[in-house]
């Protein structure tokens, strides 16, 4: 047995582990699905909080920057991003 490492990447609405799931990814390093697995239209969690729930583990989550002034309103990245894992036994060497 040999342990592998899951990743998700959740971006929420806000700040906050339980605001809504606005966009995703996910990456599996056991081999058993496609390196990125995001053909669903409807996110694997509804919120942060929800993960944590079933075993992902956070490990880092965006630094709050506040917008400079006159630029509240800019469109940019989506800065609520937070990272989970897991990791998870496989029968490879």
């Amino acid at each position: 047995m040999s342990l592998r490492q899951q990743v998700l990447v959740l971006y929420l609405a806000t700040s906050a582990l339980d605001s809504d799931v606005v966009g995703w990814s996910v990456y599996d390093g056991t081999g058993r699905t496609s390196p990125t697995t995001g053909d669903s239209d409807e996110p694997p969690y509804k919120c942060g909080v929800h993960a944590l729930e079933d075993g992902w583990r956070l490990f880092q989550a965006a630094q709050l920057i506040p917008p400079y002034p006159g630029r509240e309103y800019d469109t940019s990245f989506l800065k609520h991003e937070f990272f989970f894992e897991k990791l998870v036994e496989t029968d490879a060497a």
